[in-house]
């Protein structure tokens, strides 16, 4: 009779919770929430959402329901803001998707599976059923989709993420819930990043995160996503923790190794850290730290207790009973910085380290290492200068770069930054803040700089003799800095300097082979641990290029078969098509670029527009010049047009024509400068001034100041018409056929100099013409 009496208040006390559950969800109505009326439009919600959220938010307000008021404001925001939800509410009462399967499915599984997940245990005294218990534990690590894209993923290359999936009325959650509060105070503490998602409320996360079931966990570092597949206890949790690192992040250093650890600051441009501890493993906080500053720092670990030690032990007198960090940067024999303590903290390990990120003079190799060593100068107070060595690459320091690393270990100001740039490897930079290159050839120079805007401009002093690394030397850089502490204007000239070339990043075939690597370790993962739903996207890719690869080959096949079939053309109809050969006309890539207008706009090179068509003509824009005279204007004009039609609608390509009867002095100028162009005559030439240049174009690039040469190609009808000149000189006819079409020499033979032309244009597009350069156009008179 007890047993029976015990068996009914067990399901009344059930069935009460059940209906406390229902009401409780029944009596949340987010336009009471947020003050608003059910047809309030998004403005006022937005705007009763910030003024709510202001007024209960925990940091603001001190009241004991704050937090629960503030949930609640954030709950029916989402809600409302959301027109989707908002429609659902309106129609169901719930902000769910499917709304009456998914009631009628929640109802019939809490009261179906109940008794397949009840444990009879102590844990049934502290079960949450209305799960508030179990969202004020997870409540500050909720994720939501959009905080997910934009922060968790960026700041998983820093730090690796552990993220739990939950649900309402999950009693495994319930179960591993003791196991989680306890890993998650631990990893928090060392640096993990924690979040807990609620697949009820956050479906499009939960699908995005490929969590199917409840719960789940799994880790997400460098914005990849792995599975936690072993038993809820914290030594598996920390282990799955650990095997997310890399597993290069910190080098075993020994007595054989040291030397060579610590002297790679000249390879990879960062400072060295060493930590002495007893423990046989690297310490996961120090794994942390190592993955979380990979970018700045090489990372190396001693076991203090290993033989093979004690010399490196020795040598920089660490104390063996307590952990040591040692930060070493240009001198390898004496540590820049030290810190020693019996159960390091995060906190302190992070300052430390941010202390002692950069080397004394570190080398600029990246633009993205200048923005942080000399950056923008945001005030008057807030000026930073930076003192840049620009020296020859040497594999050995010579005495200029140590005299000065030794100026700036002495620095004592906040406002200077010391580096150096290797000048060959970095022209363009180097060669803008040394405008005379000549007088500092394979020397080293130093100049101080301070940047303006981030797209370049800069303010800089120029040292104006060589830096030998003298005393005088370092007297005159410190006058300088004393100086520039008064009068910031010393720094008198301006520049844009281009931007770094990344000189550590690797070569296109090992990114390639760590991205394919990457993908078949996951894909390898999937297929042992991933359900069949997880798999859809890869066995369908697979698929897809299997069936396009069969296809391909029986189409090419059938196509195969069919020419085999087809007879020879005729002999006749093979003579047609080699004579239709001969004939001009466009080739097929030329077609293909349509010209944005229907005539060739052509305008004459004068003293007018000599400045805007070549002069100052934009970088990357080549002015295509014809040579004519005046009896030949009309009939080379009409052929250059024919020819270079095709070529109009590139926006960087312009034309014009150049009057070889004005500016003859100006072309035989620049012909100097071709070899072996045309033979240039002498003033004491009897056929001076009688040469014909009718017919060359000159393809002119007025920012690099060079130009390409085409040479007319005599026709087949102007060799005739030469042939019935008898014995005349060749330089003399052309030079009177410039006056008077003597010898019958008509238009149709001026047309053929140019019969070549857009064979030219192509190889200049191709960029495989030979290019003469100038030291400066001359004036056009």
């Amino acid at each position: 009779m007890e047993v029976k009496k015990l068996s009914i208040s067990w399901q009344f006390l059930i069935v009460l919770v059940l209906v406390l559950q229902i009401l409780s969800a029944l009596d949340f109505d987010p336009y009471r929430v947020l003050g608003v009326s059910r047809t309030a439009s998004q403005a006022d919600i937005k705007k009763a959402y910030k003024k709510l959220a202001r007024e209960w938010h925990p940091d603001k307000n001190k009241d004991p329901g704050a937090e629960d008021k503030f949930i609640q404001i954030s709950k029916a925001y989402e809600i409302l803001s959301n027109e989707e939800k908002r429609s659902n509410y309106d129609h169901y009462g719930d902000a769910g998707e499917n709304q009456g399967y998914q009631k009628q499915q929640q109802r019939e599984y809490r009261f179906r599976h109940f008794h397949e997940n009840f444990y009879f245990d102590e844990s049934f005294f502290h079960f949450p059923f209305n799960s508030e218990r179990r969202d004020s534990i997870d409540e500050k690590y909720l994720l939501h989709f959009s905080h997910y894209v934009n922060e968790v993923v960026p700041d998983s290359f820093k730090k690796p993420y552990l993220i739990k999936i939950t649900s309402d009325w999950c009693f495994s959650c319930i179960h591993i819930e003791p196991v989680w509060k306890e890993v998650v105070q631990e990893l928090e503490g060392l640096g993990v990043g924690i979040g807990v998602v609620h697949a009820g409320y956050e479906r499009r996360l939960a699908h995005h995160l490929g969590a199917h079931s409840t719960p789940s966990i799994l880790g997400i570092i460098n914005g990849k996503i792995s599975f936690f597949h072993n038993a809820v206890v914290r030594e598996n949790l920390r282990q799955f923790v650990e095997s997310l690192l890399p597993g290069n992040l910190v080098e075993k250093v020994t007595n054989k190794n040291y030397v060579r650890f610590l002297s790679g600051w000249q390879q990879d441009n960062k400072p060295h850290v060493l930590l002495f501890d007893q423990m046989p493993v690297v310490p996961l906080l120090y794994k942390l730290t190592a993955f979380a500053y990979k970018d700045y720092l090489s990372f190396g670990y001693v076991h203090v207790g290993l033989r093979g030690a004690e010399e490196i032990t020795r040598q920089y007198d660490v104390n063996v009973y307590t952990p040591t960090i040692l930060v070493f940067k240009e001198h390898i024999h004496k540590p820049a910085d030290v810190i020693q303590a019996r159960g390091m903290k995060k906190q302190v390990i992070d300052d430390f380290i941010t202390q002692n990120k950069y080397l004394l003079a570190a080398r600029l190799t990246s633009q993205k290492l200048f923005h942080e060593l000399c950056p923008v100068k945001r005030s008057h107070r807030q000026r930073k200068y930076c003192v840049v060595l620009l020296t020859p690459e040497a594999t050995k320091l010579g005495k200029p770069f140590e005299a000065f690393l030794s100026f700036a270990l002495a620095n004592t100001q906040d406002t200077v930054r010391f580096v150096h740039i290797y000048s060959n490897r970095q022209q363009e930079f180097a060669t803008t803040l040394l405008p005379d290159s000549d007088t500092f050839p394979g020397r080293s120079v130093v100049s101080i700089l301070e940047r303006r805007t981030t797209g370049g401009r800069v303010v800089y002093k120029t040292l104006e003799a060589p830096w030998t690394g003298s005393e005088s030397d370092k007297f005159t850089l410190l006058g300088y800095l004393d100086q520039l502490r008064r009068d910031p204007a010393l720094l008198s000239s301006e520049a844009v300097l281009p931007d770094l070339t990344d000189e550590l990043a690797p070569i296109f075939l090992l990114r390639w082979l760590y991205s394919a690597s990457d993908y078949i370790s996951d894909c390898w993962d999937s297929i042992f641990h991933n359900n069949w739903r997880e798999m859809m996207p890869l066995l369908s890719l697979v698929f897809s290029a299997l069936f396009i690869l069969f296809g391909t080959v029986i189409v090419q096949a059938f196509s195969d078969s069919n020419d085999e079939r087809e007879s020879n053309p005729p002999d006749k109809e093979e003579v047609h098509e080699k004579a239709g050969k001969t004939e001009p006309s466009f080739t097929k890539e030329n077609s293909s670029k349509i010209p944005k207008k229907g005539f060739v706009e052509v305008t004459e090179l004068t003293d007018v527009t000599y400045t805007s068509n070549l002069v100052r003509l934009r970088p990357g824009h080549m002015n295509v010049v014809l040579i004519l005279s005046d009896p030949t204007k009309t009939s080379l004009l009409q052929k250059f047009a024919l020819e270079v039609y095709t070529f109009t609608g590139s926006s960087c390509l312009h034309f014009s024509f150049l009057s070889l009867d004005k500016h003859r002095e100006w072309l035989e100028y620049l012909l100097e400068f071709a070899q072996d162009a045309a033979p240039i005559p002498n003033q004491y030439d009897k056929h001076f001034m009688e040469r014909d240049y009718t017919g060359y174009v000159l393809a002119l690039n007025g920012h690099k100041k060079y130009f390409c040469l085409f040479k007319p190609q005599k026709a087949v009808e102007e060799e005739e018409a030469m042939g019935s000149c008898g014995a005349l000189d060749s330089s003399l006819h052309l030079g009177e056929s410039r006056g008077k079409p003597s010898c019958g020499l008509g238009p149709r033979p001026v047309k053929g100099k140019l019969s070549k032309l857009s064979l030219w244009m192509e190889r200049l597009l191709e960029g495989s013409l030979q290019r003469f350069y100038i030291p400066s156009w001359p004036e056009l008179d």
